[in-house]
């Protein structure tokens, strides 16, 4: 798996891997979730920087961990989306849902 995580005051900042599929999200969602939890998250950040793919189930993470933290009174955004990426958020609705700087 190629994610990797970083905390910087309050923020959780997810750099997600190069494909976020079926095989990735499950991993991708139980290690976001944990930190979570153990840390005080006021913000989340997903990094796409070297994401090519995503497919619904990268759609489900994200949906599912803006929502607990929303829950919180946290935000989430997603930063560095490519052009596919932004045509996947555009098509599920993701950027209505998050704050994205494209």
């Amino acid at each position: 798996m190629e994610h990797r995580f970083e905390q910087e005051t309050g923020e959780l900042i997810v750099r997600m891997p190069r494909e976020v599929d079926h095989h990735t999200s499950g991993l991708l969602k139980e290690e976001t979730d944990i930190l979570m939890s153990r840390y005080p998250v006021r913000g989340l950040v997903f990094d796409f920087q070297d994401t090519i793919f995503m497919d619904s189930s990268g759609i489900g993470v994200i949906l599912g961990r803006c929502r607990n933290l929303k829950f919180a009174g946290g935000r989430t955004r997603a930063v560095h989306l490519n052009a596919q990426i932004q045509k996947i958020f555009q098509i599920s609705g993701l950027h209505k849902v998050i704050d994205v700087k494209f």
